[in-house]
Order: structure tokens, then sequence, then C-alpha cells
């Protein structure tokens, strides 16, 4: 008996590696080589990836190929891509392993989150391609740079996957920002939804969004967009922010206290921030514009704000 069922065992086993075995030559007989195409979840946080096949072999061929799909989301698929929608214009050149890809000027128009996503996704798919170890992104003729202004560089897949998680791990989150007026001599307040990396405290997104400028039609920057955040803390509802003196030589027609509060204001509306502490390089001891002392710990003030504020 126990002879019997090893025989039958034996024949079990010989039986599934020769099924395997025909679907792996129907596979190789059939010509296609199967690829992952990256897109965009439905709510345009998260990578997805999606099975791809093709006969095609030139390399050229490939990244034209792969590009396409890129663009265009398969109409059974729950996903959007990861371009930008009103891009027009991609182009490549090949040398060597490297693969240089040249998009529109509608690339910079992505926030952050959106560009790292997009360049994780281009970076994943057109990689596997065999012959293609590198990727180099151009915005025109420009390398595109991070969101510390630092160049990019080469990109490899590996790049993306010990941090995949981070990537992945972002959320919508509604802010209110204010920015100047026409005249720089009020705040207007200014609702943006962005999507927030969940390693990124929402402290520090303000200010980076204020850093940024605004997007709100007879809303101007406050803050110089060369400013750099060094880092915030919050303790005991206390916002530090530690900027550099970037700061401290900001020349946009605006009065003094405008810059101070576009910070202040927009950080308190926070629940978590009742006072905000400005530092540069870590100091207290700076003057804004000979004027404000930077010693003081900033309250909330409405009156900057134009109109005045209907919920306080």
């Amino acid at each position: 008996m126990k002879n019997r069922k090893r025989i039958f065992a034996v024949f079990l086993l010989l039986a599934v590696i020769a099924l395997c075995a025909g679907c792996r030559s129907r596979k190789a007989d059939s010509g296609l080589q199967e690829y992952t195409i990256y897109y965009l979840n439905s709510a345009g946080n998260k990578l997805i990836g999606n099975g791809y096949e093709t006969g095609t072999e030139k390399l050229e061929e490939l990244v034209q190929e792969f590009l396409a799909r890129l663009g265009a989301v398969p109409s059974d698929l729950d996903c959007q891509t990861a371009m930008p929608g009103q891009m027009e214009k991609v182009t490549f050149r090949l040398e060597e392993n490297v693969l240089h890809l040249y998009v529109d000027a509608s690339y910079a128009l992505m926030n952050s989150v959106q560009e790292i996503l997009c360049r994780a996704a281009l970076t994943k798919t057109l990689t596997q391609i065999p012959g293609i170890e590198y990727l180099v992104i151009y915005c025109g003729d420009q390398p595109i740079v991070d969101s510390a202004g630092n160049p990019v560089g080469m990109l490899t897949a590996s790049d993306f996957v010990d941090s995949i998680r981070d990537i992945n791990s972002f959320e919508k989150t509604e802010l209110t920002l204010y920015f100047a007026n026409e005249t720089g001599d009020f705040l207007v307040e200014e609702k943006r939804e962005v999507m927030r990396s969940t390693n990124t405290s929402v402290e520090k997104l303000i200010v980076e969004q204020l850093i940024e400028g605004p997007e709100k039609p007879g809303a101007y920057a406050a803050i110089p967009r060369d400013v750099k955040l060094l880092n915030v803390t919050v303790n005991e509802s206390v916002c530090s922010i530690n900027l550099d003196a970037t700061f401290l030589d900001n020349t946009l027609e605006v009065r003094d206290y405008i810059p101070i509060y576009s910070i202040v204001n927009s950080l308190s509306e926070l629940s978590t921030v009742s006072r905000v502490q400005i530092r540069i390089n870590g100091s207290q001891d700076a003057v804004f514009r000979d004027s404000i002392p930077l010693s003081t710990v900033f309250e909330r003030n409405y009156e900057y704000i134009e109109g005045g504020k209907t919920d306080q």
C-alpha cells in the first residue's frame, strides 16, 4: 500500500511539472513577453501595476509602446494615468543603457507628490525594457529637480523599491492658506486640497505650500520661492519653523507684516497650533525688515485678512 502511494505521488508530481512546462512552452511559442505598466489608483495617491504582454522586441519601439500605454489606461481598469493630463509632447534618446526622456513644460505644473508618483511610474515601467537600466528625465532641456531644487539625476527601479510604501502612503488634506492681495497690504484666503505623505507633518506641508505660492486668482506670493524650510517642530501648541536667511531678503512688494502673518495665520488654522515662532538658521535674534523682531512668539491676527474672517 505504501509503495502504491509513493508511485501515485511521483506520477502526480510529474504531471504537475509537465503541465507547468507546457504552459511555459505555450508562452514562449506565442512570442509574447510580459511587462508591468504602472498607473495611479482612482484616488490618485498610489501606484498600481497592470500586466501587459507584447511581441515587440526592438528597443525604440518598446519605449514608444510603453509611453503610449502609460498615457492610456485600459477601460477595464479603475485607475488613472500618472502622466500629466495636459502633456502633449514626449521625446527620447538612447545612450547605451540610459534612456533620456524629454517632457514638455506641463510636467513642471505637477505638485511635488504628483511628480514623485509620475517619476516612479515612468522609471518602474521603462527600466523593465531589456537594455535600459537608467532613466533621466528632462523638462524642456533641463534635468528635473526635486522639491529642494537638487537635480534628480539618473533613476533606476531600485530607487523606488525600499521607499515604495512611502510613495504609496498619501492622503488628501485640505489646507487653509493665506497669501498677499494685489496691493500687498492684506491677506487673502485660499482653500487648497493637496496629497500629503503620511510621513510629512501638516505644519511642514503648510509652509511648503506657502513657499510654492498661490493658485487662486487675485492672490500673490508673500514668501519668495527660493526660501528654504529647514525644519518644523510643534511643542505645546507652539509651532517653531526654521527658515534659511533668504527669508530676511524678502523683496516682494508687500507690507512688512504680510509674510509673517501669511505663515502665522495659515498655521493657526490647525487645531494643534495656537502660536508660531519663526527662526532663521536656528536663531531667534533676527529682525525682519528692520521692524519685526523674530524673538516674538506670534499669534493669529484676523485684522490682516482682507474683509475679515466670518467664522472666527
